[in-house]
Formats: C-alpha cells, sequence, structure tokens
C-alpha cells in the first residue's frame, strides 16, 4: 500500500514539474491562484481591518481551497487512476512556479538589453521599491533580488511540503497541504505589508509565511551553495556571505538565497535604505542575470531529483 502511494506520488511530482517546465502557468480562467486572490481581497474588503479578521482570512481561505482540492482528488481518483494522476499533477503544478519565475526575469534582462525605461517599467510590476529612477546595475540587482528570493517560495517550499507530507500520507493529502501553503503565501503577498491600511489585519499571514518558509529558506540557501560549486562559481564565498548576510533582511528568510546568490555571484545586491547583501567587487551588468538564472535552475534541479531519489530510496526499501 505505502510502495504504490509513493509510485503515485513519483508519478505525479514528475508530471507535475514537466507540465510547469514545457507548458508553464494553466490559463488564468481555472488558475487557483487568482481565486484565492479574489477570495482573499473580498474578505478583506468584507472584514474590518484588525488582527481578528487577519486571522479569519486565513482560516476561511484555507479551509475552502483545502477542501476543494480534497474532493477533487477523491473523485478522480475513484472514476479512474489516470484521470486522478493528471489532475493531481495539474493542480499540484499551480503550487510551485519554475517556469514562470524564471521567464519574469528574462524579460526583464530583454528589456534592460533593449531600452533601460521599460525595463524600470518591467521591473515595477515585480518590486515594491520605486523603479523610476534604477540604474542598469539597480534593476540588475532587483531582478537577481526578484528571482532568487523566490525561489524559496515559489519553488523549495511548495515541494518541501508536498515531500514530507506525501511520503506517509499519500498525495491525497499532500496536494491539498501544498495548496495550503500557496494560500499562505498569496495572503503574505496581498496583505503582508507595513501600510496603515494592512499592517493589522496583514500582521498573522505574514507571520504564518515567515513560519512556513523557515526551514525550506535554509535548505534552498544551502541547495544554492552547493549548485554553485557545481556551476563553478565562488561557493566558498557564498557559505561566508550567506552566514553573514542572510539575517539583514526585513524577513527571516528571503537573506539565505540573495546573500548566498551574491556571494556565488561576487556582487553586491542593494535595496536602498533597507540592505546590501555581500562584498562583490564585480560590476551589476545585465549579464549577471544570466548567471543568477543558471544558478536558479541548478538549485532547482538538484532539489527536484533529491526529492525524487527520496522517493526511489524509500520505494525501494519497501520491496
Amino acid at each position: 500500500m505505502i510502495y504504490e502511494s509513493l509510485i503515485y506520488s513519483i508519478s505525479i511530482l514528475g508530471l507535475a514539474v514537466l507540465i510547469d517546465l514545457l507548458i508553464g502557468e494553466v490559463p488564468d480562467k481555472i488558475h487557483p491562484v487568482i481565486y484565492m486572490g479574489n477570495f482573499i481581497s473580498k474578505l478583506k474588503n468584507y472584514l474590518p481591518a484588525t488582527k481578528t479578521s487577519g486571522l479569519l482570512i486565513i482560516l476561511a481561505t484555507n479551509f475552502t481551497f483545502s477542501i476543494i482540492t480534497l474532493i477533487l482528488l477523491l473523485i478522480t481518483a475513484y472514476l479512474n487512476n489516470w484521470l486522478y494522476v493528471i489532475i493531481a499533477s495539474i493542480i499540484l503544478s499551480t503550487t510551485f512556479s519554475i517556469n514562470f519565475l524564471i521567464k519574469s526575469v528574462k524579460d526583464i534582462q530583454k528589456d534592460l538589453n533593449e531600452d533601460i525605461d521599460k525595463a524600470r517599467q518591467s521591473m515595477s510590476y515585480l518590486v515594491s521599491r520605486d523603479t523610476q529612477e534604477l540604474t542598469e546595475s539597480r534593476i540588475t540587482s532587483a531582478a537577481i533580488e526578484t528571482l532568487t528570493e523566490n525561489i524559496t517560495d515559489s519553488i523549495i517550499s511548495p515541494l518541501f511540503y508536498t515531500t514530507i507530507i506525501s511520503i506517509p500520507f499519500g498525495m491525497i493529502i499532500a496536494i491539498p497541504c501544498a495548496v495550503i501553503y500557496r494560500v499562505c503565501n498569496t495572503m503574505d503577498a496581498m496583505l503582508g505589508y507595513k501600510t496603515k491600511e494592512l499592517i493589522d489585519v496583514g500582521c498573522y499571514p505574514a507571520k504564518l509565511d515567515d513560519i512556513l518558509n523557515y526551514i525550506p529558506a535554509r535548505i534552498a540557501g544551502y541547495y544554492m551553495i552547493l549548485s554553485a560549486y557545481i556551476l563553478r562559481y565562488d561557493y566558498k564565498q557564498s557559505y561566508h556571505v550567506m552566514k553573514e548576510f542572510a539575517l539583514k533582511t526585513p524577513s527571516p528568510n528571503s537573506g539565505y538565497t540573495m546573500s548566498a546568490a551574491a556571494g556565488a555571484l561576487n556582487i553586491t545586491l542593494t535595496k536602498e535604505g533597507v540592505y546590501q547583501l555581500g562584498y562583490g567587487t564585480t560590476e551589476l551588468t545585465s549579464d549577471k542575470i544570466t548567471e543568477s538564472i543558471k544558478l536558479t535552475k541548478v538549485t532547482s534541479i538538484l532539489f527536484i531529483v533529491t526529492i525524487l531519489l527520496v522517493y526511489f530510496i524509500i520505494a525501494m526499501l519497501l520491496l
């Protein structure tokens, strides 16, 4: 029974990764994250801006989307095993985003090589800082920060929780849990700001997101150092910079992958008035975006291969 569950897990995870890499995001009309965002927005507008409302949004949104996911998986599993694998893979693929994350940063790089004003405009959709006066080096820094920071919540965390839950309980339980992670991350992205409007209602969503990403962020940092070694980047500096600068960001988690990348690429990542990560001396040009994309790809591949190896080893031990 456990062996069969592991085979399903391997199949679903492998197919989900292929869907993300080859096809990308599912259409907006059926993308769960779009519905999550709309649901969260309606609750926020309906409820008063208090911490209690933030807690209610967490409970209502997680309950709604996890139950819908669970029911859909149970129905498809009852109808047909192949249908279950396909639907489960599609749903799981919406909880992480390798293709879209890398494409977004590639688009910034393309714009930067063509027209800096166009790059500033494109960058404004991805970051909260003012991009109107950003220089080429600052745009490059912002792009690399965005890419490396989001390795944790866009790739490592959802796959981490899927794996540790699917091994004992199977994908029928693990995928709703991955959806819960995506709900929490979406809530943080929408509500987790210290503005007058959101500081109270976004308090619990922001703290929950920090808790959920705590372990995956540190795993991602070390995988990035290993990736730097494989790519023959400066892995020693990557380690030292991560150890020194990881906790110098407002988030307790985002600094791990950003500082590891800064060390690996021998650069300094700067958000004016907020943080400066690393002590690299290499000039920040768009070529560094290419290197950061390679670093992200290898980090993602290594983590996915590790997950699959864990599944295979456990499956072999059960034979």
